[in-house]
């Protein structure tokens, strides 16, 4: 577990937002497909898809942003 600092303010008593790491190691249309499979997963257990994102190189890798069934937003990376 990782801890980073946000740009944005607080907006709740306590935020906390989780990465979980199902890709490592792979790339482009590989990696986004482990991905999307992992998010299957997960929406099967009850998670809600909210969007995904591929930022264009050299900034990062794509993700999936889901929401557990509370509406707790972490992500698929």
């Amino acid at each position: 577990m990782s801890f980073e600092q946000a740009p944005e303010g607080r907006t709740a008593k306590n935020r906390l937002h989780l990465d979980v790491r199902v890709a490592p190691g792979l790339h482009s249309d590989e990696r986004m497909a482990a991905l999307e499979a992992e998010r299957e997963r997960f929406v099967g257990l009850g998670a809600t898809r909210l969007r995904r994102d591929e930022p264009a190189p050299p900034t990062c890798a794509g993700y999936i942003v889901v929401a557990g069934s509370e509406g707790n937003e972490f992500c698929l990376d």
